[in-house]
């Protein structure tokens, strides 16, 4: 087993939070009246599917690429990510004037594709899933020498991952459970330091996509764990290994994980829609699909649940609405 050479701290968070602030938006904590009578707990919405580039992760990639030196900054930089890591790294990329170069798969969602060259970035799209575009990317990488911005796998993108639990506890300080999807990792490690290090009494839980249950499955094992293939409506959080790091952080600090199905996940993001007049991609919905089927094992007075983001393609979000039209009226 790896050992954490640099532990992440809550300073660490801190200090990233204030590198980051001039950066991001400090995305609204709503409460939820509706989930909050069917789940018998004050529930909020932590509306991340708000923030710049539509998603969380341009907290972390701020947090790295800021944090670069001069000498790493000037090689230009690269990554690999299903979408919303390629904006939030082309975006931030492109506040510091920084090259940047994003290996995409190529069934990423157009929208996150265009939205990502909009940024600035160059675009390469190859293989089926993150972890074969991850590993082209780092092909590229050693090749042309530049800085490689992992998408959770790193201290400093879960630091400023980290900040969403830091704006969570100051506007709800008696919070005592945070919900949030988990791929790779680094969300939800960044998160769980955050809040365990501030009140170790405070529920962390992670929910992830049952056709891409890496983390869940190496947690269940008590070692990291590879799946062959992953399948599911939820791009954001298809990875099929955990990150070594992030693997440990959550093993120590997380209390539970708990599965989605995609048909949940779906009902989730119609949810939001419907209810909350909220725009939520398939991973960023998985929160709310777990509350809404009853599978998280915690007792709680309030709990924020992370909305994580909002890049959904339009197409796969009018399919969706479609199939529940057809369900509805032939029932």
């Amino acid at each position: 087993m790896n050992t954490l050479s640099q532990p992440l701290t809550l300073s660490q968070i801190k200090e990233a939070l204030l590198r980051i602030r001039p950066l991001v938006h400090k995305t609204p904590l709503q409460s939820c009246r509706t989930l909050s009578e069917m789940s018998g707990k004050n529930v909020y919405l932590k509306l991340e599917n708000m923030q710049k580039t539509g998603s969380f992760k341009l907290r972390g990639a701020a947090n790295m690429i800021y944090g670069l030196q001069a000498k790493d900054a000037g090689r230009g930089i690269i990554c690999a990510s299903a979408g919303n890591h390629a904006q939030g790294v082309a975006w931030a990329a492109k506040a510091r004037n920084i090259p940047a170069v994003v290996v995409m798969p190529s069934h990423a969602p157009h929208a996150k594709v265009r939205a990502t060259e909009a940024y600035g970035a160059k675009v390469y799209l190859y293989g089926a899933s993150y972890d074969d575009a991850y590993a082209y990317a780092l092909q590229m990488q050693q090749q042309e020498q530049m800085k490689f911005i992992h998408a959770f796998d790193d201290e400093a993108v879960m630091a400023g991952q980290g900040t969403i639990a830091l704006e969570i506890m100051a506007k709800l300080f008696d919070v005592d459970a945070i919900v949030a999807p988990v791929g790779g990792g680094g969300l939800l490690a960044g998160i769980a330091v955050a809040v365990k290090e501030h009140n170790p009494k405070i529920k962390v839980i992670g929910v992830q996509a049952a056709g891409a249950a890496a983390m869940a499955q190496s947690l269940k094992q008590g070692s990291i764990i590879g799946l062959n293939t992953v399948q599911t409506i939820a791009d954001g959080i298809a990875v099929k290994r955990p990150g070594d790091l992030t693997f440990q952080y959550i093993k120590k600090y997380v209390d539970d994980i708990v599965t989605v199905t995609d048909e949940e996940i779906q009902e989730g993001m119609l949810y939001l829609l419907e209810r909350g007049k909220l725009t939520a991609e398939g991973a960023g919905a998985a929160g709310v699909a777990a509350l809404l089927a009853q599978k998280l094992r915690v007792t709680a007075k309030n709990m924020a649940v992370l909305v994580s983001g909002g890049n959904v393609d339009p197409l796969l979000l009018s399919s969706i609405i479609t199939a529940r039209h057809r369900q509805s009226t032939s029932a």
